[in-house]
Parts: structure tokens; C-alpha cells; sequence
């Protein structure tokens, strides 16, 4: 089974539906039980660095998270999803983040020649640049949709999936081992961002009832 977070904010019923609308069985929950027998876990979110990590807190879902991640199972953390995995944001200095990636996550800051509006709203191209089996079937440069006003930045530059470009470029996906997260909204983003979502269930085993007919 996909479980996705269920945490008190963000795009949670959306990505929920974009899974059923393929005909993968996912379910949304803050059940720490239920996350960790998931087969494959999903982050989203939409909202504040700092509180979401109040609620992961909160809600006894920071543990279960990491422990899903260190179990090697199939994780996709989405746009806020993404951010929260690194150490920490500009947004909420002082709120540490999961700690997952090194790294931390800062805000756009377009100069005034380039007229720049942030956030960051709307439909942009992505470049691959690390192969990841969540990543099959895309074509480089095709485009995602993305709203958001921060980013982040990897320690490490090799975690560094995806790519895109907003006044320069800027880190729009994560993929190491297990887990893969990205800045854009795959179940905002038309027929690339389904394949996406379906090439996640691939890997936790949960094929889509078309294919299992």
C-alpha cells in the first residue's frame, strides 16, 4: 500500500486522487503504524517549512518517516515534502529540519532587471540531471508546474536529480538511494507528472489495476 503523510496542511486530497485516478490504491493517514507498514510513503505539502515540521512533531510523524526512509522502501517527498528533508530554511531559521540531506533551503532573489515575481508560479521546463527509475519515460526539458518562493541546496551536489531555471538555475529534484523528492507538482502536471506517480508505485511493488487486469 502507498500511504501518503497526512499532517494537518497541503495538497494532501490532490495527490491522493491523482493516484486513484491511475488506479493505485493509496491511502492518506497520520497513523504512525500505518506509515511504517507502508510499501511506498509520500510527502507533500504546501504551507510553511516551519509549520510543517511543528505538525510532523507534533503528530509523532518525524521518526516514522526517517525509519521508512532508512528501510530502504520507496520514498517521493512533494515540493514542501522536498524542503523539509534538508537540514533547514531561510524560511524558519530557526526550526531545524528532518536531516535527511545535508543542505538548506533557500528563498528566490530575483534582481529588479530581471522582473522576476515570487513566487515561483506556474508551468517550467526541467533538465535531467541524474537517471532515477521514478524519472523513466521523461523527456528532458519537458514541463512541470511549481509554486513555490524557496529552494533547496544540496551539500552534496551528486543528490541533485532534476534541475529547472528560474533567474539562474536551481536544484528541482533529489534522488539518493531510495528516496526521491521533487520541487514541482507531478499531479499538477498533466500526462508527465502521472507517469511519475506511476513509476513510484512501480517500485513499491502496488501496480495499477490496468496493468494488473
Amino acid at each position: 500500500m502507498i500511504v501518503i503523510v497526512d499532517y494537518g496542511m497541503g495538497n494532501l486530497r490532490s495527490v491522493g486522487k491523482a493516484f486513484l485516478g491511475q488506479g493505485i490504491d493509496a491511502s492518506v493517514t497520520r497513523d504512525p503504524g500505518e506509515i511504517s507498514r507502508a510499501d511506498g510513503l509520500v510527502l507533500p505539502g504546501v504551507g510553511a517549512f516551519g509549520d510543517c515540521m511543528k505538525n510532523l512533531a507534533g503528530y509523532g510523524l518525524a521518526d516514522p518517516i526517517k525509519e521508512h526512509i532508512d528501510s530502504g522502501k520507496p520514498f517521493l517527498g512533494i515540493c514542501l515534502g522536498l524542503q523539509v528533508l534538508f537540514e533547514g530554511s531561510d524560511e524558519s531559521p530557526d526550526v531545524p529540519g528532518l536531516g535527511i540531506l545535508e543542505g538548506r533551503v533557500v528563498r528566490f532573489s530575483p534582481s529588479e532587471e530581471e522582473r522576476l515575481k515570487v513566487p515561483h508560479m506556474g508551468w517550467n521546463r526541467v533538465f535531467i540531471r541524474k537517471e532515477s527509475p521514478v524519472l523513466a519515460g521523461i523527456p528532458d526539458g519537458n514541463w512541470f508546474y511549481f509554486v513555490h518562493s524557496y529552494y533547496p541546496v544540496p551539500k552534496d551536489a551528486g543528490v541533485v536529480a532534476v534541475t529547472s531555471n528560474y533567474g539562474a538555475e536551481f536544484t528541482a529534484a533529489v534522488a539518493r538511494d531510495n528516496l526521491f523528492a521533487c520541487q514541482f507538482h507531478p499531479e499538477k502536471s498533466s500526462a508527465d507528472g502521472l507517469r511519475i506517480l506511476r513509476n513510484f508505485a512501480a517500485l513499491t511493488g502496488c501496480e495499477t489495476k490496468a496493468a494488473s487486469a
